[in-house]
């Protein structure tokens, strides 16, 4: 069973997802690499004497087949990264795993998803926000992930449920167990909620530390958007958000008071135009371009009586569209550069637009 081998490349010493897939590549499928001469193996790029003699050594397939036994009694679903219903996020991504285990039925290619993290001791005014920004997107269909931590993120996996937005939580660990288990009294309403829980990890695997960075990659790499909500500026929340950064993912961090710890690295993502400011469920969907929440109907304004006619022209254009990249704007415009880059500024001197990371400007 095909299966068995691909589980089972992911136990040799020294093959990460990175080398697994290459071998892959090079073989056509993961028994083909057990099968494959060390001659063949060391012609591969990346691939020296110590990986080729790690993969011809490697014996321990009771491992792998115990693993098939546990995922058809829990009958758990599994996505390979050459499969076709592999989620296409986290595929775009270079370090993406080579196998995912699911317990549930979430679907991880949903139309719109987005990813919740932050602090382990939330404030009230974090708390707040995160239940309040999940109720204004009831209705939605936007699905929550988190990675099942105290604070925020089961704040984030509570207020979904509540909201009736499917929550999938990412685990540092394997199926076969849950940390914290606190929050094992969530498992079974997110699964009826159309979300659960996904894992990197085979089962019998503890949360040692070095696993929650790389569960926080597939938090970054899942989502549309990752909002940070109250984090130190050190810290798992902002290696997630480094990450979503580097996967070129919309980032959004809510703000909060200079003197407040908890709020630093927030801040800090703002400030070093990271991360986009986020205060309520409205910033959100018009940076991605989503429907406006029915709670929250966007704004009437009237036009300004102080525009000049280039300002006038780019005005009715962020009406018709409340977000746009450099490039579109001067195509729809037949600005020049310099033309489209002062009547920019002109727009936001007077508040009426907001400058975003990667040269993307927002209707306020």
């Amino acid at each position: 069973m095909e299966l068995q081998y691909q589980i089972a490349l992911t136990l040799v010493d020294g093959v990460g997802p990175v080398i697994a897939k290459n071998l892959i590549s090079y073989c056509g499928s993961a028994s083909a690499v057990f099968k494959a001469k060390k001659s063949t193996l060391l012609k591969i790029p990346e691939i020296g004497d110590v990986t080729a003699k790690a993969v011809l050594d490697f014996t321990d397939f009771q491992k792998a087949e115990d693993e098939l036994k546990f995922i058809e009694k829990h009958k758990i679903k599994t996505f390979f990264y050459a499969s076709p219903d592999y989620p296409y996020r986290l595929k775009s991504t270079s370090d993406c795993p080579v196998i995912l285990y699911q317990l549930g039925n979430a679907d991880l290619n949903a139309d719109k998803i987005i990813g919740i993290v932050g602090t382990r001791k939330p404030t009230e005014y974090g708390k707040q926000f995160c239940e309040k920004l999940l109720e204004d997107l009831n209705g939605t269909g936007i699905t929550v992930i988190s990675g099942m931590a105290y604070g925020i993120d089961v704040c984030a996996h509570k207020a979904a449920l509540k909201n009736q937005l499917p929550t999938l939580g990412v685990l540092a660990h394997g199926l076969d167990r849950l940390y914290p288990a606190d929050h094992k009294k969530h498992v079974q309403p997110m699964i009826n909620g159309k979300g659960g829980l996904i894992t990197e990890f085979l089962s019998g695997t503890i949360p040692d530390r070095e696993n929650f960075p790389k569960r926080n990659r597939i938090v970054a790499g899942l989502c549309d958007a990752l909002i940070v909500v109250e984090t130190a500026q050190r810290g798992g929340s902002m290696i997630t958000a480094e990450l979503a950064w580097q996967y070129d993912r919309t980032l959004m961090a809510l703000p909060g008071r200079s003197n407040d710890e908890k709020s630093t690295g927030c801040n800090f993502l703002i400030k070093t135009n990271k991360a986009e400011m986020i205060e309520n469920s409205l910033d959100l969907v018009r940076s991605l371009g989503w429907d406006t929440p029915s709670k929250l109907p966007p704004s009437q304004r009237v036009l300004p009586i102080d525009l000049s006619p280039e300002e006038t022209l780019l005005w009715n254009l962020f009406k018709e569209k409340p977000l746009m990249e450099i490039d579109e704007i001067i195509g729809v415009s037949n600005f020049s550069s310099s033309k489209a880059a002062l009547t920019l500024l002109d727009l936001e001197f007077k508040g009426l637009i907001k400058t975003l990371p990667g040269k993307r400007f927002q209707l306020l």
